[in-house]
Parts: structure tokens; sequence; C-alpha cells
């Protein structure tokens, strides 16, 4: 799978989103960068049960456009069976 590109909408502020998953370990990981930001890395994380930003620069990127690419990297991840990643 290739870049992925998303257009959102948050509180009137555009946001394009550019995803690139990647395989790490046993999982799939995602590049992301929006706006012509530094890519950040998303990952899956079973406590909280959602994909999130990940590194030292993570803290960065808005709560509500963490939280909504959360959701688009979860359809994605799952072909939108969300429930897949529930374990």
């Amino acid at each position: 799978m290739g870049e992925i590109t998303l257009d959102l909408l948050l509180n009137q502020v555009p946001y394009l989103v550019k995803v690139v998953p990647f395989p790490f370990n046993a999982e799939t990981r995602f590049r992301v960068s929006y706006n012509d930001s530094p890519e950040y890395i998303f990952a899956w994380d079973s406590a909280v049960r959602q994909f999130v930003s990940i590194g030292d620069d993570s803290s960065t990127i808005p709560n509500e456009l963490e939280e909504a690419i959360a959701v688009q990297l979860l359809q994605i991840a799952t072909d939108g069976r969300g429930d897949a990643m529930q374990e």
C-alpha cells in the first residue's frame, strides 16, 4: 500500500494529511505528516485501543487532529473492521 492522502476539516481548519503504512516487526505502523509538517509515527496502543503518535515530538500534534487521524488509521488498518484491532 502506498501513500494515502486524507482531507480533514477540524474547527474550520483544513488539514492535508499524508499517510504511509510500513511494517514494523509483526504490526503495521504509519508515517504521518499534515500540512507539510515533520513526519510522525503512529502505532497501535492496545491500552487505549487506538493508534497514537509516538516519539519525542508527538505532543506537538493538536489533540483533536491526532484523534481524527487515529480514527482514519483504524479504518485503513482494518479495512473498516475496527473490531479486528480490539484484542
